[in-house]
């Protein structure tokens, strides 16, 4: 499998639940997470998409790590049902919105 069809089950699972998946690119800054993720009544996330068993490069590691320095979640996905997990994970359970 390869990585852009993960990233597009990705973007197709959180459409699936109402949630926006896009692409995410920084002028002059290399090595930035693939996705900026927004799911319903949830803070926004950042995804990196990888091949089955491929790792982060160190730079994509050092930016990523930055980011959860401050507190922003970056998840690192390289199968559909890591995807899935995500997903498990990130939903709210149903009335459990925050307003």
């Amino acid at each position: 499998m390869l990585e852009k069809d993960i990233e597009k089950y990705l973007c197709d699972q959180i459409k699936k639940v109402g949630g926006t998946c896009e692409k995410f690119t920084s002028p002059n800054k290399r090595f930035v997470p693939d996705r900026l993720i927004t799911l319903p009544f949830q803070p926004i996330f950042f995804v990196e998409c990888k091949a089955p068993k491929k790792k982060p490069s160190e730079a994509q590691e050092r930016d990523h790590q930055k980011r959860r320095d401050m507190g922003v979640h970056v998840y690192v996905i390289d199968s559909k049902e890591s995807v899935d997990t995500l997903l498990l994970y990130r939903l709210p359970v149903e009335g459990d919105y925050a307003h």
